[in-house]
């Protein structure tokens, strides 16, 4: 009867053993789980050139442009009589033309040079500098249908070198006006369109996104970047 208790206890013993040792396994499990993951830092700066260069050109912004070029003179008597100049206008003299044009102008931002340098961050801040944009009149023609004359009988038709001073005439006229066409600040708002998904799939919160050009361009610098083709 003796053996058989000691036994009884040996084996209440080795259970208890066995419990504690699974229990502490189970804590030791449970801790574990409840380390946070560290969460380590990753540089999108080169991640986010690397996708900003394979935009290559990216074309913003298109206008179509209708201008009518008008020219008039008149034939005019020019002298000196009796020491007194005169300017007199001759009747039936008159010559009028308007010529109908039109011109397709392009925005773009190339890309290609983009790097690391137009990239400003501060804190969860970050501003995107573009490149400088470029404006291109891509196409401009004469509506030859269109065209309207008037000349009268004692006046020659207008020559071919006329009608191509106006033409080109027509052409300054258009690029002179492009400043006053806010092209530059629609190719800017169609460039955050593009860029602004880009930075948030990368983690930026939208109200912490910048796109900005370098400076504020004036006609001068508009004038300078328009490439006629």
């Amino acid at each position: 009867m003796k053996k058989f208790w000691i036994i009884i206890v040996i084996l209440a013993l080795a259970a208890g053993g066995l419990w504690l040792c699974s229990d502490w396994h189970m804590q030791s499990d449970d801790q574990s789980e409840e380390v946070p993951e560290v969460a380590q830092g990753i540089d999108t700066v080169p991640m986010l050139v690397t996708h900003i260069q394979q935009c290559a050109k990216l074309y913003t912004t298109e206008y179509r442009v209708h201008k009518i070029i008008t020219h008039e003179d008149a034939l005019r008597l020019k002298g000196s009589l009796l020491k007194k100049d005169f300017n007199i206008k001759m009747p039936l003299g008159d010559r009028k033309i308007a010529i109908p044009m039109d011109a397709k102008l392009k925005a773009y931002i190339d890309f290609s040079d983009f790097s690391e340098k137009n990239i400003e961050r501060e804190g969860e801040c970050i501003t995107i500098v573009l490149p400088d944009p470029k404006v291109t009149m891509t196409s401009s023609k004469v509506d030859q249908k269109n065209i309207r004359q008037y000349v009268a009988l004692t006046r020659s038709d207008f020559s071919d070198a006329e009608m191509t001073s106006y033409q080109e005439q027509g052409r300054a006229a258009i690029i002179a006006d492009i400043p006053k066409m806010g092209i530059l600040e629609k190719a800017q708002q169609n460039a955050a369109k593009v860029l602004v998904p880009m930075l948030t799939e990368l983690g930026y919160k939208e109200q912490n996104i910048t796109i900005a050009f370098r400076k504020q361009y004036n006609s001068n610098d508009i004038v300078r970047m328009i490439e006629e083709l």
